[in-house]
């Protein structure tokens, strides 16, 4: 089969679809590439770059090069092409949210545990949020540190100060205050962290990715989603299992992994609910046939 006008940047499954973008997300999010060597990596980046260039190496299979693109999306950043720190890795994320957030809502008890989760957690979502950033947006240094201080403030504020009123609440009382630090530092993290976007809007796009310009409702809508996804991935934790508590931990990580797979995923809005400038720009150059915009709400 001749690959060399393939094009690797065509979307491998239907984007205008929840099934479709489910299982883009999951082929780029899958945890078992943040384990190749950089090398891996960077081989996958070459030979991406040489079937854009129209050069594919004969012997080349179509599978060979959705697998390498597979690896490109996970590890490098899509506005710069530079390969990102394992740890802000979307492939990363899983697992790495997983452990973090089992940690949090796991050890609660004690202030000092409260203190160490908390932070760790802030630190992960900041380098996370850094390492994602829009190439097009950028953030400062300046607002990156604000941004950080700031949420995990309001996480240890919100945690130490709860965890001191319900040392003498019930058990069920008291699981609740990871829950609450964690819903009020997402809640200023996120739209902090993403600040240039809610002031220059994010870009939208069509069903087949071509761009059709930048929307603050977008942007409000995306960020929206995000928090409260990462609220509710804390969520499981609040359920109690007190015969088994063997299994709280496990139960756990199992519960917020799946709901975080689960809220990587692009989102959509209405040509209708978009900003009049940018709604009457698609009916002049596409009419009626562009109904939806679809856009990166990202992590």
């Amino acid at each position: 089969m001749a690959l060399s006008g393939f094009d690797i940047d065509l979307p491998r499954w239907d984007q205008s679809t929840f099934m479709g973008r489910l299982k883009h997300f999951a082929n780029i999010t899958d945890w078992r590439t943040a384990l190749l060597p950089d090398s891996r990596l960077d081989e996958a980046k070459a030979l991406v770059e040489s079937c854009r260039a129209g050069s594919v190496p004969p012997g080349t299979t179509e599978e060979q090069l959705h697998y390498a693109k597979k690896l490109y999306d996970s590890a490098f950043h899509p506005d710069t092409g530079d390969r990102m720190n394992l740890i802000g890795r979307m492939s990363f994320q899983v697992p790495g949210g997983m452990a973090i957030t089992g940690g949090m809502l796991q050890f609660y008890r004690t202030v000092p545990a409260v203190v160490f989760w908390q932070w760790v957690n802030q630190s992960f979502n900041a380098l996370v949020n850094y390492t994602n950033r829009n190439a097009a947006s950028p953030i400062t240094p300046n607002q990156i540190g604000v941004a950080y201080l700031t949420a995990t403030s309001t996480a240890l504020a919100t945690a130490v100060g709860l965890n001191f009123y319900t040392k003498r609440a019930p058990p069920l009382v008291a699981r609740w205050v990871p829950f609450a630090a964690v819903a009020s530092a997402n809640c200023v993290n996120i739209p902090m962290m993403r600040q240039q976007e809610l002031l220059n809007g994010i870009a939208v796009t069509d069903e087949n990715g071509n761009k059709l310009g930048h929307s603050k409702k977008a942007a409000v809508k995306g960020i929206t989603q995000v928090v409260i996804s990462r609220i509710t991935m804390a969520a499981p934790g609040m359920s109690t299992f007190q015969r088994i508590t063997f299994f709280h931990g496990p139960l756990q990580v199992m519960m917020v992994g799946i709901l975080l797979f689960l809220s990587l995923s692009f989102s959509s809005m209405a040509v209708s609910k978009l900003e009049p400038e940018l709604r009457e720009s698609i009916l002049c150059r596409y009419g009626d046939s562009v109904q939806y915009v679809y856009f990166n709400k990202g992590l």
